[in-house]
């Protein structure tokens, strides 16, 4: 992993692409959003927390809250992602996983003994002035995005 925002950081500038046009920091200057990782796009966990995120997406747009998944995964991955199991969030493609180095997510892993370089389940909460709120990283999906939302009300 490189570096390890923190709260009360600026969260890094980024512009990717999703499945639905592109996503940027700048684009989102002046309103909050979260900005979740996950490793792969329709295996078991990352389906779990996008099901889950995509549930509650009335409940954080109600308080002005954007959300944005990141994987390295490509724009066409996500798109058939995103058929299959009628996700409603945007799905953004960091395939040379620059985002993911510059939000400190991208880094060795273990699995089954195996070690190898991997995304890191993470998500941050970044308030209007484009501050990060609250961070979550090695995340565990049941009850994560509740706890999201919760964290983003105490925002407004």
């Amino acid at each position: 992993m490189t570096k390890e925002l923190k709260v009360g950081d600026n969260a890094p500038s980024f512009e990717l692409e999703t499945d639905q046009g592109n996503v940027s920091s700048a684009a989102l200057a002046g309103s909050p959003y979260v900005l979740y990782f996950y490793p792969k796009d329709d295996t078991s966990g990352c389906t779990s927390e996008a099901i889950a995120f995509s549930k509650k997406l009335p409940k954080f747009a109600t308080i002005g809250i954007d959300i944005i998944g990141v994987s390295k995964d490509n724009v066409q991955s996500h798109k058939k992602f995103r058929a299959k199991h009628h996700l409603k969030i945007k799905l953004a493609s960091d395939p040379d996983k620059k985002t993911a180095m510059d939000y400190g997510v991208w880094g060795e892993k273990k699995l089954y003994g195996r070690t190898y370089m991997g995304v890191e389940r993470a998500t941050f909460l970044v308030d209007d002035h484009g501050v990060i709120r609250q961070v979550w990283r090695k995340v565990r999906v049941p009850g994560h995005v509740e706890a999201v939302l919760e964290a983003a009300q105490s925002l407004s």
